[in-house]
């Protein structure tokens, strides 16, 4: 059986606090599914954007793109 050790200390950071804060005040299910899905659609948009970035600097066209999703990167075995 596992013990906790009382003496263990977690340190949160602001956003980690403000999180905690706003959730607390949440009085259902559904407004947790809301925010869940505000922070998923916020970093979606950030991974979005850094992939168009990265894209443009290695001058990736939607051709490019799509001939690498067809492309097999794994080692031939013999």
């Amino acid at each position: 059986m596992a013990t906790m050790d009382a003496s263990v200390t977690t340190v949160f950071n602001p956003i980690q606090l403000y999180l905690l804060k706003l959730f607390s005040k949440m009085e259902s299910e559904h407004e947790l599914e809301e925010v869940q899905q505000v922070l998923s659609d916020y970093y979606f948009s950030k991974v979005e954007k850094r992939a168009a970035e990265i894209s443009k600097k290695q001058g990736w066209s939607q051709a490019s793109l799509d001939a690498m999703a067809n492309e097999h990167f794994r080692t031939p075995y013999k």
